[in-house]
């Protein structure tokens, strides 16, 4: 089916688009159409404002096509058409707010396709997992499926575009949310992680951390979605529940291995490897800056981790890993060979302790608050921090500083998310400004920025498709899903306003 461009209809004869005209002369217009056509709507400006953003009119790139193929030229120089056709589609989304979901996904958030117990019997759900900062742990199906749980249901209101008609253009209504009634659980502190363990495996299990208290430590629990399961049991939740490890020490972030056997735990004093079968914990890196992000590569032997003072640390796993730290090879490391001053003219280099690459060292200007791999070059990955900064870096020319930087986006102190797209086009990320903002990876142009919420949309995840799921537990690679997959796209959001769904027609 030919990609549908606004403004523009295709004939399938004359295998080409056309533009669409205005209304044939002496046909009636009602008044709420006359008094429409006489400003602009908000579409139309949103289309324009981006147009000239890019440079770039869908007009150009259709007469760019005839007479050149699909590689054409621009102001910017030549282009894929259907990269240009993607980034106009990404610069124009809807955006969905649900009630009653307050306070509920304002920490952690993923996704996961399971098997559920329904009257009809046993279906497949796509089920969101929410942690909050007050503690709070549930699970939402997604779709019509929930209807036969007799849940709490959650309606999605439009919030963007504003608009006084409903029309087509401003997207299908991406459909209720439910919470069944043993969907839902009170932890012991705040959540601060929550991770599907190998993302692509065909074991279903989720690894929850919990951030600790005045009085305790945190803690890394299992979520066990292997069996199906039977919302109908009260206490559904708590039963699929498994605490697999304590710490004595603040837990911040986690992040899960391809092959589903370990975790990666980030806390206060370092990192430690968890295997989440016996619960055996090993210390792989100590620091006395906390560890605020990671992300494991996508061999599972290698972990980025983004500390405090705003340092990114290379640490390799594979090595044995000794449960005393005093037995860690020590690292001191230079500010100014970072390119940075210390934070004091007494400090003049930061320790740490493990298995590091003192050579890829990163240094970013404030704390290292989100790392994301990307999975079809697996050296490069994004890194945020809580400056504002959004920079692409490639692992082998560290000391060349990033490959791209993407501007606009506005922090301070608060760790912020970076959500990126299963075709590792788009990143998206929430400000402290309460604003929702794309950017296009390749290019590092900002395609959509505006303010959706009242509050800081903090935590993210992009809809993952089942379809690719399914094809990389084939064998595929991940490049060769993605060119054979057409999935639609789709991204949750969370705030202490509630859940967000930002979707593109």
């Amino acid at each position: 089916m030919p990609q549908e461009l606004p403004g523009f209809y295709y004939d399938k004869e004359k295998n080409r688009y056309f533009p669409l005209k205005g209304p044939i002369p002496g046909s009636s217009r009602s008044s709420s159409s006359s008094n429409n056509a006489k400003k602009p709507s908000t579409n139309n400006t949103q289309e324009s404002n981006f147009c000239r953003r890019t440079g770039v009119r869908i007009s150009k790139l259709l007469q760019g096509r005839e007479l050149n193929g699909n590689v054409i030229t621009s102001s910017k120089g030549k282009c894929d058409f259907m990269e240009e056709v993607l980034k106009i589609q990404a610069s124009q989304p809807v955006v969905w707010k649900y009630r009653s979901t307050e306070k509920i996904a304002d920490s952690a958030m993923d996704q996961i396709h399971i098997d559920i117990h329904t009257a009809e019997g046993q279906t497949e759900a796509n089920v969101l997992i929410t942690g909050g900062v007050n503690g709070s742990l549930s699970l939402f199906e997604v779709g019509k499926v929930g209807e036969h749980n007799h849940g709490v249901e959650c309606i999605p209101d439009r919030m963007w575009p504003v608009v006084e008609e409903k029309r087509a253009e401003c997207g299908k209504d991406p459909g209720c949310i439910w919470r069944p009634p043993g969907a839902s659980l009170h932890m012991s502190s705040n959540i601060s992680c929550i991770k599907m363990c190998g993302k692509h495996s065909p074991i279903q299990r989720a690894l929850i951390t919990t951030l600790g208290s005045e009085t305790s430590g945190g803690s890394a629990y299992i979520l066990n979605l292997v069996e199906p399961v039977d919302f109908d049991s009260s206490s559904a939740l708590g039963e699929m529940m498994r605490k697999t490890a304590d710490f004595n020490c603040t837990i911040w972030t986690a992040d899960c291995s391809y092959n589903s056997n370990r975790a990666v735990i980030g806390t206060n004093v370092g990192a430690a490897l968890v295997n989440l079968e016996t619960g055996m914990t090993s210390w792989v890196c100590r620091s006395k800056s906390d560890v605020l992000s990671q992300q494991l590569d996508p061999s599972g032997n290698i972990v980025l981790c983004g500390l405090r003072n705003g340092a990114i640390l290379t640490v390799d796993v594979r090595e044995k890993q000794e449960r005393v730290s005093d037995r860690f090879i020590r690292h001191r490391i230079p500010y100014s060979s970072l390119g940075r001053q210390g934070p004091s003219s007494s400090k003049q280099w930061f320790e740490v302790k493990g298995n590091i690459y003192p050579s890829r060292t990163i240094l970013m200007p404030s704390s290292v608050c989100s790392l994301v791999s990307l999975q079809s070059y697996d050296q490069y990955f994004l890194a945020s921090s809580m400056d504002g900064l959004i920079k692409l870096y490639d692992q082998r020319m560290t000391k060349r500083g990033a490959v791209q930087s993407y501007e606009g986006h506005v922090n301070s102190h608060t760790r912020l998310q970076l959500g990126v797209d299963q075709s590792e086009r788009f990143v998206m990320a929430g400000g402290e400004d309460c604003s929702l903002r794309l950017w296009s990876i390749k290019s590092g142009k900002l395609l959509f920025e505006e303010k959706i919420s009242d509050s800081v949309l903090s935590t993210v995840c992009w809809k993952r498709s089942e379809r690719l799921v399914k094809t990389l537990n084939e064998g595929k690679s991940y490049e060769e899903c993605l060119s054979r997959q057409n999935h639609s796209w789709g991204t949750w959001f969370g705030s202490q306003e509630g859940l967000f769904y930002i979707s593109w027609s």
